[in-house]
């Protein structure tokens, strides 16, 4: 992939299977909890001894830091176990570089259209708080996308993908009308009408036979809804109501619920939510595997949670219900019945 750093992309040269295993013996080393600078100085000269050794590092490095939440110590028991541990563990490494980094590939190429070269994007776990310039702010939940293209006519932020929340302000620009603020989303326009709101869009907008659902929440002033197609709006949705927008229409006006906005002040806010949809949002926040056993999948949780750390409230639903929380790796979660 272009400006990861070194030979990338599907068409790279992959390094010697010798040389990833050396790669994956380094990885275990490093990430066992034990390595101390001479180790870390050690790895550094092989590193420089030949390109290819550094061409395998850097494998492990881009799985780690381009892809996401999968770091090079995935899957990787805790040494101190037994010494002879260390085999496995590089022998999982190793299937990890020569497995992983393809596939990490594959989900690039079939992530959300733009999401990767978007203007702005935050990754798993991740808020980002953006002023536009405009003086409107926008607030990027995890793992979302957004484009920013004002003109002369309109000030539109495209949604490419996950969550936002957004603060218009008084077009800036004079002399002139005032350019409307405009969220466009795989099912239509989202005009603003002085407004502060939040939009989510989960699922693949390529999809046009099944576009995402678009899921709108106004807490000020109202917002206007146009279908794609559509040369009226809908419906307007004013402050204190939320709606959901799908291929087969604008619908299911309700009140705001507390649910819709809890991201906002970093926080997850479950009102007897079935536990398998509590682990499927909370894995929106966290890296790697999260999986909800089915003989637990019905059991019903309520309550309130910090995002920030997603290994407590996981304890926190361990100490509430019948079930324990099974840690492969920090990577690979489970919740299983107690």
């Amino acid at each position: 992939m272009p400006g990861a750093g070194g030979v990338s992309g599907p068409a790279a040269v992959a390094p010697d299977a010798a040389v990833l295993r050396d790669a994956a013996q380094w990885l275990v080393r490093l990430h066992s909890g034990h390595a101390d600078a001479a180790d870390r100085a050690a790895c550094d000269a092989w590193r420089r001894a030949d390109p290819e050794h550094e061409r395998a590092w850097q494998r492990a490095e881009r799985l780690a830091q381009k892809f996401g939440a999968v770091p090079a110590a995935v899957g990787v028991p805790v040494l101190a176990r037994a010494q002879h541990c260390s085999r496995r563990a590089a022998l999982r490494m190793l299937a990890l570089l020569t497995t992983a980094a393809p596939a990490a590939w594959i989900g690039w190429r079939l992530a959300p259209p733009g999401a990767w070269t978007s203007d702005y994007r935050t990754a798993t776990g991740e808020r980002r708080a953006l002023e536009l310039e405009d003086g409107s702010r926008v607030l990027l939940d995890t793992g979302s996308a957004i484009d920013v293209r004002f003109d002369g006519a309109r000030r539109v932020v495209r949604l490419r993908a996950g969550a936002i929340s957004v603060v218009t302000a008084p077009d800036r620009r004079a002399p002139g009308p005032a350019r409307p603020f405009i969220v466009a989303t795989a099912q239509g326009r989202l005009r603003a009408l002085g407004t502060r709101f939040t939009v989510r869009q989960d699922g693949d907008e390529r999809d046009h036979a099944r576009r995402p659902e678009v899921r709108l929440a106004v807490t000020e002033g109202a917002v206007e809804v146009t279908l794609h197609g559509a040369s009226a709006p809908a419906l307007i949705v004013p402050a204190g109501r939320q709606a959901v927008l799908s291929g087969q229409g604008a619908f299911a006006l309700q009140d705001l619920s507390p649910e819709s906005q809890a991201w906002v002040q970093g926080v997850l806010h479950a009102e007897n939510l079935r536990l398998i949809d509590f682990c499927a949002e909370l894995s929106r926040y966290r890296p790697g595997l999260l999986h909800c056993a089915p003989d637990v999948a019905n059991l019903r949780i309520s309550g309130v949670f910090q995002l920030r750390d997603t290994d407590y409230a996981l304890s926190m639903v361990a100490s509430t219900l019948p079930v324990r929380i099974v840690t492969r790796t920090r990577w690979w979660v489970m919740v299983v019945p107690a």
